[in-house]
């Protein structure tokens, strides 16, 4: 088999950094988002309203789906995704936030798309 037809998956690693501008309206689309999901049973709905509405990161993790990322690409199907959010202090001039540059993170981390 050549390469071309053996490497049918694709592990896409993606980093946003965003600013929240405003935490009650992160949070306020949150927790409509997770009013409006019939899927969701009321013990987990009620656990996720609480975490949305404690932590801002949590709230933006909610929003942020990874199947909306890819869903309108050509012959692309998600078969795995893990995503996660955290508070962090960003300094856009810091060598240690160069894009192209080598964060230091271990390239063989198995979360991500798989």
């Amino acid at each position: 088999m050549s390469d071309e037809e053996t490497s049918r998956y694709v592990r896409l690693r993606v980093e946003l950094v965003v600013e929240v501008l405003d935490d009650d309206e992160v949070t306020k689309a949150a927790l409509g988002r997770l009013a409006a999901d019939p899927e969701l049973p009321d013990s987990e709905r009620d656990q996720a309203e609480g975490a949305v509405t404690e932590d801002t990161a949590e709230a933006l993790a909610y929003l942020v789906d990874p199947f909306d990322l890819v869903s309108a690409v050509p012959g692309v199907e998600l078969q795995q995704a893990s995503w996660s959010s955290e508070r962090i202090d960003y300094d856009p001039d810091s060598p240690e936030w160069d894009i192209d540059g080598d964060d230091g993170e271990d390239d063989d981390e198995e979360d991500g798309i798989g």
